[in-house]
């Protein structure tokens, strides 16, 4: 592969909603450029950047796969990124190493909500965006109505650049109305022809819009297009290079990915008009800039993470400073340990491709790094430069995973930790509580897709079920209960009696209290330490569905014991004896975990939201506005939302998202209260 200088290099995330096209435009672009002699299919698994078997299996795409295309002197490297929203995480990694966000929306479908968050995501990592409307040959194809809405949507930064020849089935060709040149045909027989006369008006406006949008973007042009009225084709284009650079101008391209119509003109658009690297710096965690230059300290930043257990761990790399070559000594701050390439590529989907230099800006890999992540930057021994971690939106539909198998855990829990490296975005916990291993993510899909490839890749069979909810229990009134222990076995027996008076605290924040109220030795002192054990040991099963006792004050006040017949033992059980009947008598209820809730949504959906917060037996707190959106804060008991990221997706169109953290335990509603009492009795009847 040739070497490409930081002024040549184009980096490029194709976002936007799944199933309008990006794969395919990936594809078309690959084709186009001579790099593939035919074009793979999405339904036939064998394109060239959804290369994973759950990918093929499945018919989209899974993970982000870079795929450079070599276009007259100028390397793109096209991160084609998921649109399933269940795999957002990889759209994360993308984007701290893109210089343009490439949104792709249906000719027929128009503004979608993968776009929209794509525009958002965007405009938070401060990457420049243009739109490519695809599927132009469909039917009900309507360039005009979709590049209406983008306007209507984002403003006048938004200006058509290709715009279409035909609609639909009569789609056969494009026209640049900056450069005034058009071309039609289809895959490679692409050829110039005479911009019709037809859409001459039009273009007449466009081009318009474009001077007016390049004049904004500098004082000189603004001042000279006032006075007289026009600019010269250099100095729009001038204007307009910066306006995409600040990305207050976002072009628009009309495109057939299926049939290549477009194809060449969008290729054209990216190396012509996108941002290089070569004018950009990134800061540092300590706030310094590091120019993107190739005289400049070596550092490079982890994006993304591929594992096979045959070809073993690839690290996914911008150049973000100075050169990178296989003798380029590496070192990673955050371990604090230096590394050891097994080899420098450029991927081309699965494919790896050798290579001796990466200069600044530059995307490729690195093979087999023993301790560096996603998210980890690489740099020279004591440079210690680290740039900002990846923020992973938070993962929100959990289960609890098991091995199907028992024996199995090992390959399980293992594989598990290794899939973690690909794709950080899951998260592996232990409650400590239920004892059981959580394993969360973005959705229903996302984790079955992670329990398929534990399965192909690790052979780990794994079983997901619904998280066990850790309700507590605690008692309302105060009662006092007897426990006597007496045993005669023929040798030495076991004697211990006490008497306890069990009261609420109030708070069940606070877990046990134990006092210590014996008076003229009825229960002499070396056994007193034995009661107290004797109750933390059994608060841990309650005596309603054996979930943990809180807020609980035993008081020890009397009891009697023997002289030869007592022991540590015998007052233990003593305690136990006192504490599940005098807890029985002392109105015993179940308590659930209430989280805060807090639902950022647009606010044509508020009255849907806060109808399904109420029938999850939720209380609104507050209302506000956040970044032009409702975000509705709320109390709702854990046991109501095991599928709420599933609901909120389906009544928000997936535009909704939240956050939960643990608030407070509650007493619940009798009626729950006694589905949850059956259902831990049936679970015990089972286990038994």
């Amino acid at each position: 592969m040739a070497k490409f200088l930081t002024k040549d290099i184009r980096n490029i995330a194709l976002m936007g909603h799944g199933s309008e096209g990006k794969t395919t435009l990936t594809e078309a672009m690959l084709y186009a450029a001579k790099h593939i002699d035919r074009m793979g299919r999405v339904e036939d698994g064998n394109t060239v950047t959804d290369f994973d078997p759950e990918e093929q299996k499945r018919g989209i795409s899974i993970g982000a796969a870079v795929a450079p295309v070599e276009w007259k002197g100028t390397k793109l490297n096209i991160i084609d990124v998921p649109g399933y929203f269940d795999f957002v995480g990889e759209l994360f990694g993308a984007l701290k190493v893109v210089d343009t966000a490439a949104i792709v929306v249906s000719a027929s479908g128009g503004l979608s909500v993968g776009a929209e968050k794509a525009w958002k995501y965007a405009v938070k990592e401060n990457v420049a965006r243009m739109f490519i409307i695809n599927q132009m040959d469909r039917e009900h194809a309507d360039f005009k109505k979709v590049l209406d809405e983008l306007r209507e949507m984002y403003g006048n930064s938004v200006v058509p650049l290709i715009i279409p020849i035909g609609y639909g089935p009569d789609f056969k060709g494009v026209v640049n109305v900056l450069e005034n040149v058009a071309f039609e045909g289809t895959g490679k027989n692409i050829k110039e022809v005479p911009v019709p006369e037809e859409l001459g008006d039009v273009i007449e406006q466009y081009v318009e819009e474009i001077t007016e949008a390049a004049a904004e973007n500098d004082d000189d042009l603004l001042e000279k297009y006032f006075e007289e009225g026009e600019l010269t084709n250099d100095e729009i284009v001038q204007g307009f290079l910066k306006g995409m650079a600040n990305g207050k101008i976002v072009p628009v391209v009309a495109v057939s990915a299926v049939n290549g119509v477009g194809v060449e003109s969008l290729l054209h658009v990216m190396q012509r008009y996108l941002n290089s690297p070569e004018n950009t710096s990134t800061e540092d965690v300590k706030g310094k800039e590091h120019p993107c230059k190739d005289d400049a300290p070596f550092s490079a930043y982890v994006f993304k993470t591929v594992t096979d257990p045959f070809v073993g761990k690839l690290s996914l790399i911008k150049v973000m400073s100075g050169k990178l070559t296989p003798s380029t000594s590496l070192y990673n701050p955050l371990k604090e340990k230096g590394e050891k390439s097994g080899g420098l590529f450029i991927m081309r989907g699965k494919k790896q491709l050798n290579v001796e230099v990466l200069h600044a800006g530059d995307i490729g890999a690195l093979s087999r790094l023993q301790l560096t992540e996603t998210g980890d930057t690489l740099c020279e021994t004591g440079d210690n430069i680290v740039y900002p971690a990846i923020n992973y939106p938070e993962a929100c539909f959990s289960k609890a995973v098991f091995a199907a198998k028992q024996g199995e855990e090992d390959k399980v829990f293992t594989g598990l930790n290794r899939l973690y490296e690909e794709d950080p975005s899951i998260k592996i916990e232990k409650n400590v509580e239920t004892n059981e291993t959580i394993l969360s993510g973005q959705g229903e899909m996302h984790l079955d897709v992670i329990t398929s490839k534990l399965l192909s890749k690790f052979g780990g069979n794994a079983e997901l079920k619904d998280p066990r909810i850790p309700y507590r229990e605690t008692i309302t009134k105060t009662v006092s209960a007897q426990g006597r222990h007496k045993k005669q076995t023929g040798g030495h027996g076991q004697f211990g009696d006490v008497w306890i008076e069990f009261s609420p605290i109030g708070d069940t924040n606070i877990e046990f209290e134990f006092e210590d109220a014996v008076v003229g030795g009825a229960v002499p002192r070396n056994f007193i330490p034995s009661v107290e054990k004797g109750l933390r040991e059994n608060i841990t099963r309650g005596v309603l569905a054996g979930y943990p006792m809180v807020g609980i004050h035993a008081k020890l006040y009397d009891g009697s014991s023997h002289s030869v017949d007592s022991s540590e033992m015998a007052f233990r059980t003593a305690a136990r004896i006192a504490y599940k009947k005098g807890c029985t008598e002392a109105n015993p209820v179940l308590l659930e975990p209430i989280m805060e809730v807090d639902v950022l949504i647009p606010d044509e959906y508020m009255g849907d939201i806060m109808g399904d917060i109420s029938k999850r037996r939720g209380r609104i707190m507050g209302m506000s506005q956040v970044d032009g959106e409702q975000k509705v804060s709320a109390e709702i008991p854990m046991g109501e939302m095991a599928q709420y990221a599933t609901d909120l997706r389906s009544m928000t169109q997936a535009r909704g998202s939240y956050t939960a953290k643990f608030l407070r335990y509650e007493q619940v509603p009798g009626d729950v209260a006694q589905k949850v009492i059956d259902s831990a009795e049936k679970l015990e009847e089972e286990e038994d």
